[in-house]
């Protein structure tokens, strides 16, 4: 289409059964289908082969006939595509990700990634759920189910994420666990991240698991730990059917022999799919087992670079045949949630969910079908994505309970002491985990100086204490006289601020108290960016495109602090998260996640 004209979907697809009649009409030659797409090669992912020249019928928004030749199924209003030779593969699904990471409403969310082929996701809104509860997570599903395109939710298991590590603003609880599963578009139960719990036998996060599978849904696993031994065996037994926190060839294997699916993940900073993607490539394991998604892409990926699409060309090219990394984007996910008679390959019945491309390792997303309707064609959105109405409970979620003072981020020395040994936080480039590190500090009238690391604080923002956590984190490479803060802090959602000048820290804590959430940057007195996420402090309602501008002028701002690291606001925004080792802060102090315990802050 040259003038795309806009449609506006918004209503569920009708279910297999209720179209059964007309399908099967399509299908014989007695009916005219909708819409006939012809003259392509149709990439079959249940066979695993590419079939040339076979056409596909839709009607009611699924797949009526595939196979090689629809002509008895053209009357007089079936539109007719012609693919000229191109290929047909079907939509893509992310296995595993958090719409609040693209720091984006599910509609915006959708709205950036459908011009990428992404048809369908699986989604943990685990951060609104630790700022707003259950009632975050209402807000998430309703309007993920008013979306051109399938947004299946998840139910988040751990808020917070660790009992006795941190506090959250809102607590889910295993009765919570089971309102939801009776809700239309929970899917199974979100990334168990208490896997310390799990495996000591904690009874709620056992309550939460079974009475996911009592519901006949799908328990989402992470098990952030090196530890192959019994712990792990534990967790396995508690009924994780999946886990995205691998980062090494051997955790793949590991997990996939314990009957979990392994999820291979390329977010914006998490680059975990070439050093797994072997286990296939190279050691021959079954690919099935095998899925392919994002976790966490911040919205100037989503716009600049893509998001499933870009997932898919880098299994690629790290080697792996184009029809198997389609398939671990595709109907191995589908399976895995129980819906390969749903979504995932192109067959009879299933959701007409359908890219048009020219290659299948350049992957141009070139014209996108979901549900039976175009929805984007030549890169170009060509539908609307509706909202939902955010109350203002939603949008004042920032409580600082003070303006905050330089004395805030003060670290008072042991008295008497020139010099201290501190437990510091390591950044580790394009992964999640930490580094435990300890340096040696100096003090100057009874305040301990970072010198070349920075000072980091965790500052409470739910309820208004006006509580400050501080301490030391290593690895962004910042100069002096900046700060950075964002309300943004997976998990519990506090605020994170890191800086190298206390009172830039308390200038940019103090900043986001006022705008009401999101992130900023301050260098020399000033502020030089600033990302508004009004909705729990988490998300814009904005456009996709204008939220990334203001996340790249975040970048940008971020480098001129002196950070060189590889999309270092992804490693900022972890920095609380209390379930990955080896170091975080919260709320509560220092976390020893390989013991899950708080530690002082000074070695004796």
């Amino acid at each position: 289409m040259s003038d795309l004209e806009m449609e506006h979907t918004t209503s569920s697809p009708k279910s297999w059964a209720d179209c059964a009649p007309t399908l099967v009409a399509v299908a014989a030659g007695r009916a005219p289908a909708d819409l006939v797409i012809r003259g392509g090669r149709l990439v079959n992912v249940q066979s695993r082969e590419v079939l040339e020249g076979w056409q596909v019928a839709i009607a009611e928004g699924r797949f009526a006939y595939v196979g090689p030749d629809a002509g008895h199924c053209i009357g007089e209003g079936t539109r007719v595509i012609e693919a000229e030779g191109r290929f047909l593969i079907p939509g893509l699904i992310d296995a595993h990700m958090h719409i609040e990471s693209g720091m984006l409403t599910p509609a915006e969310f959708a709205a950036a990634v459908i011009p990428h082929g992404t048809t369908t996701m699986f989604t943990d809104p685990h951060e609104i759920a630790n700022v707003l509860g259950l009632e975050g997570v209402r807000m998430m599903h309703d309007e993920a189910l008013m979306q051109p395109v399938n947004i299946f939710t998840q139910m988040p298991s751990c808020a917070p994420s660790a009992p006795g590590l941190e506090t959250t603003g809102h607590e889910i609880s295993a009765e919570d666990v089971e309102e939801a599963m009776a809700w239309p578009g929970i899917v199974g139960l979100g990334e168990m991240m208490n896997f310390p719990g799990v495996a000591a036998g904690d009874a709620q996060m056992l309550a939460e698991m079974a009475g996911t599978m009592r519901a006949g849904k799908t328990v989402g696993g992470h098990y952030a730990s090196p530890d192959r031994g019994l712990a792990f065996h534990a967790y396995a037994a508690g009924g994780a059917a999946d886990d995205h926190e691998g980062t090494r060839e051997s955790d793949a294997i590991d997990r996939v022999r314990q009957g979990m699916r392994s999820m291979l993940r390329l977010g914006s900073a998490w680059y975990d799919v070439e050093s797994q993607i072997t286990a296939v490539t190279e050691k021959g394991l079954d690919p099935r087992n095998f899925v392919l998604c994002t976790d966490d892409c911040h919205s100037g990926t989503l716009v600049n670079e893509g998001h499933m699409d870009r997932v898919l060309r880098h299994a690629v090219a790290c080697g792996c045949d184009p029809l198997v990394a389609l398939q671990m984007a595709t109907i191995n996910t589908a399976t895995h949630f129980g819906m390969e008679r749903e979504l995932g390959s192109i067959a009879p019945g299933r959701r007409a969910d359908v890219i048009l491309t020219s290659s299948l390792t350049e992957l141009p997303i070139e014209h996108v079908i979901a549900r039976g309707v175009t929805v984007a064609e030549g890169g170009r959105l060509a539908v609307t994505c509706p909202h939902y109405d955010w109350p203002e409970s939603a949008r004042a979620t920032v409580r600082l309970g003070k303006v905050l003072e330089e004395s805030d981020f003060e670290i008072a020395a042991p008295e008497g002491a020139a010099e201290v040994r501190a437990r510091v936080i390591g950044v580790v480039e394009n992964q999640a985990p930490t580094k435990a590190l300890v340096q040696s500090l100096p003090v100057r009238g009874g305040i301990v100086e970072g010198g070349e690391t920075a000072q980091i604080a965790l500052v409470e923002r739910h309820r208004g204490t006006g509580g400050v956590t501080n301490g030391f984190v290593s690895g962004f490479g910042y100069g002096p006289g900046m700060a950075m803060a964002s309300t943004v802090a997976h998990d519990s959602h506090h605020m994170i601020v890191v800086g190298t000048d206390r009172a830039m820290m308390a200038a940019a804590a103090n900043r986001l108290g006022e705008v009401g959430g999101g992130i900023t940057v301050w260098k020399d007195g000033a502020e030089i960016a600033l990302v508004r996420l009004p909705i729990a402090g988490l998300m814009s309602d904005a456009p996709a495109a204008e939220v990334a501008a203001d996340a790249e002028a975040m970048g940008r701002a971020m480098q001129a602090c002196g950070c060189t690291l590889n999309n270092a606001y992804m490693q900022h925004s972890l920095l609380a998260l209390v379930v990955i080792p080896e170091l975080r802060i919260s709320d509560l102090g220092l976390v020893d996640v390989t013991r899950f315990e708080i530690v002082p802050l000074f070695e004796d």
